[in-house]
């Protein structure tokens, strides 16, 4: 394998507009403002802020760093791309850190954001029956890490297939399930509620 193909993927040289223009709608949205008051409280025109949430011109990193404190959020949360509604790390693969002076590895899975809650559940299931869940609060996102056996789980319809290792992300605020598909399947689950 080539040093370039291990790498992985490259982000792209430009950052996607439609990317920040939904990021500032939203943002905007959330805090209640209008174009117009965001404008000025950011001190931009008004019409570059326009351009901006319709996917055009080209915002500069001293503009978007404007909007995100008149906004009161990081910079990061303009950028940022769209998250997948289900997010899979397959064993073997994630940001690992390894110590020093032991042989302790750790693999970032998920990053809590501010202002949540988690519960950590240790959980056993076995094969024969479905457990389906209904939708939790809104804003609940769940983890889990398969620790032995294999198990289907998700969003009804989205359901992906884990094996030892694995970890997945998914919205605990629509109905899911979590079928064992080998005796003896563990695996932790994560319950962030925002």
């Amino acid at each position: 394998m080539s040093d370039a193909a291990s790498e992985g993927p490259k982000p792209p040289s430009r950052l996607p507009l439609d990317w920040i223009a939904a990021s500032l709608r939203r943002e905007r949205t959330r805090a209640g403002l209008s174009l117009s008051e965001l404008a000025k409280r950011a001190g931009i025109a008004k019409s570059t802020l326009s351009q901006l949430e319709a996917a055009s011109g080209n915002p500069s990193m001293e503009t978007l760093w404007a909007l995100g404190v008149a906004l009161g959020v990081p910079f990061s949360a303009l950028i940022e791309p769209p998250m997948p509604a289900v997010q899979v790390v397959r064993a073997g693969e994630g940001p690992t850190v390894h110590s020093e002076h032991s042989s302790y590895t750790a693999v970032l899975l998920s990053a809590s954001p501010p202002g949540a809650r988690r519960d950590i559940y240790r959980t056993r299931l076995e094969p024969g029956s479905v457990r389906e869940s209904e939708p939790h609060i809104p804003g609940t996102v769940e983890h889990l890490t398969v620790s032995t056996g294999r198990v289907k789980a998700g969003p009804r319809g989205e359901e992906v297939e884990l094996g030892p290792g694995d970890y997945m992300a998914f919205r605990g605020d629509v109905p899911h399930s979590y079928e064992a598909l080998a005796p003896g399947t563990t695996f932790v689950l994560v319950m962030q509620h925002i």
